[in-house]
Parts: C-alpha cells; sequence; structure tokens
C-alpha cells in the first residue's frame, strides 16, 4: 500500500545504518589510541612514537573506517537533497545544527580557557592545598612566575597567524563568488584557502620540531630554556591547545577539500550551498580561536607572566 505524500515542510530520513557504523568506527579508532598512549608508555627511544606497540594498523583501520562512513554518510545527505527533500524548513534545521555543533566546540575551548586563567592566576594558592599532591609545590608555585620560559611569538606563531588570517579572507570570497554565481573565483578563492589550511599545518608541525629539539639539547645539556619542565604546566598547556586547535585545522582542511572537489564536480548553486556555508562558518571558527590562543598563550606571557 503505497504511503500518503506528506503535508508538512518536514523530511522524515529513510532507516539509516550510518550512525552507528560511525559509532564503531570511532570506537575502533579509540582502541588504537589507547593501545598507542600504552606503548608509548612503555617505549623508550625516539622511535617509540612511531613503533607504539602494534597501535599504528587498529589506528589506520580505524581511522580509514571511519572516512569510508564519514563518506557514505555525507552522500546521503547530498542525495537527499538533489531529491528536493531539504526544504527551507529542513535547511533551517541545518543550520541550527551546525551552529549547535560550533558551540560545543567553543564551550570546549571556552573550558580550556577557563583553567589556563585558573591555574595561571592561583598557582600559588593550589601548591599550597595540599603539598603532597606535588613532588615539590614550592617550584610549582613559582613556575608561572618571573622566569617563565614561553614559546616566542614573532617568528614562526606570527607567520601562522598571519596564514591562518588570509585564508579567511580567501575562504569568504569563494562563499561571495560563489553567491554570484562567479564559479570559477569560487573555485580558485576555495582551493587557495586550502593551499593555506595545509601551509598552517606544516609550519605548526615544524615549530613542534623546533621545541622538541630545543627540549632535547636542554636535557642534554642540563639546561632548561625549553617551555617544559616538569614543574611547569605552561608546556602543557601549550601543546593541549595547539595541538587540538591544529586538530581542528586538519579537520576544516578536510571539510573544505570536500566542498571544492564537489564545487569541481560541478555542485552547489547560488540557492543551495549550504555544505559550503557550513565548512566556511568552521573555518572562521577555527580563526577566531587562534586569534585567542595567540594572544594569550604566546604574546600575554611572553611579556607579562602571571604574578
Amino acid at each position: 500500500m503505497a504511503h500518503a505524500a506528506p503535508e508538512h515542510d518536514y523530511h522524515l530520513i529513510d532507516p539509516s545504518p550510518w550512525p552507528l557504523v560511525s559509532s564503531i568506527a570511532c570506537l575502533i579508532w579509540c582502541f588504537g589510541m589507547v593501545i598507542f598512549f600504552k606503548g608509548l608508555g612503555d617505549s623508550e627511544g625516539s622511535a617509540a612514537f612511531f613503533l607504539a606497540k602494534g597501535a599504528w594498523p587498529v589506528l589506520a583501520f580505524g581511522t580509514l573506517f571511519g572516512a569510508y562512513s564519514m563518506a557514505a554518510w555525507w552522500k546521503d545527505v547530498t542525495a537527499e537533497s538533489r531529491a528536493g527533500d531539504h526544504t527551507p524548513v529542513v535547511q533551517i534545521g541545518l543550520r541550527y545544527g551546525m551552529i549547535m555543533f560550533i558551540m560545543q566546540e567553543a564551550m570546549f575551548f571556552v573550558g580550556w580557557f577557563w583553567m589556563f586563567f585558573e591555574l595561571g592566576l592561583f598557582h600559588k594558592g593550589r601548591a599550597a592545598w595540599d603539598s603532597n599532591v606535588l613532588e615539590d609545590p614550592s617550584v610549582f608555585a613559582d613556575s608561572w612566575t618571573g622566569g617563565l620560559t614561553t614559546v616566542d611569538p614573532w617568528h614562526l606563531p606570527l607567520i601562522n597567524t598571519l596564514v591562518l588570517l588570509l585564508s579567511g579572507t580567501t575562504v569568504t570570497w569563494a562563499h561571495h563568488a560563489l553567491l554570484h554565481g562567479d564559479r570559477k573565483a569560487a573555485k580558485w578563492g576555495l582551493g587557495l584557502t586550502i593551499l593555506l589550511g595545509i601551509a598552517f599545518t606544516g609550519l605548526q608541525a615544524l615549530e613542534y620540531q623546533e621545541l622538541f629539539l630545543e627540549r632535547a639539547k636542554d636535557i642534554e645539556l642540563g639546561t632548561f630554556h625549553a617551555p617544559w619542565l616538569d614543574a611547569n604546566s605552561y608546556g602543557s598547556i601549550f601543546i593541549f591547545a595547539t595541538g587540538f586547535h591544529g586538530f581542528h585545522v586538519l579537520i576544516g582542511t578536510i571539510f573544505l577539500l570536500v566542498c571544492w572537489g564537489r564545487l569541481m564536480c560541478g555542485g552547489f548553486t547560488p540557492q543551495k550551498h549550504f555544505g559550503f556555508e557550513a565548512a566556511a562558518w568552521y573555518w572562521h571558527f577555527v580563526d577566531v580561536v587562534w586569534i585567542f590562543l595567540f594572544a594569550f598563550i604566546y604574546v600575554l606571557f611572553r611579556y607579562t607572566g602571571v604574578h
């Protein structure tokens, strides 16, 4: 018996396997990460990072499995749009969903900044809570003051800031070009944004390499110039913040790369291009987070410290 045509603007999707498949892929990837960090802790030597006891096959399978499930899921969503199921009401729902996703990502970084400033402002109080918690409370109490060694912001970090801000202008250029039906300019703008995103990731990796080489030299010479001493939590905070932001840049670059591929294959119109619009929103969010990271992690603590 045929179903009657819907009398509303909402789209009720057909049963989909992709939420369950994606969850299984994430679980496999998570197991790979657990094996990796467990092996990293048990291994010694410079090769430990790359040979952490069989984690890479599990990680690779989980990553590829997750990529497959996401591609298949997005393919179904794209097919629904082409079939006319994404009515104006549905498109509003999609926008609300993307806004909520970006908001929860923003709250992740808000929680991190809360921790960062709380620790920076009240480290002396924390050191006095319980002397048994820290091996050397007096060193911890002074670790954020005076002689705190930070990362120089005016070399690679400044270049990375300019690269990311420039990428925000190119993605905006691509969006406005698409809105005006200039597909050629949209392709160029989006392609340049992707290249700038890759450049940012490469420069971040180069910065990490230089910092870890500096740390290794400090250990060898018995000096302390690198920004991560055992009693200094700044180094952990630096890696945590910039590392997670770099991960978001990588995700955003893949997001834009998928949109560029769809654009090259004839996808998107001036009237209907929410996938690209959502990617642009996410990229601007990544830009804003980096401005805060650069201002506080690099610049503020470079010249003021916390007393």
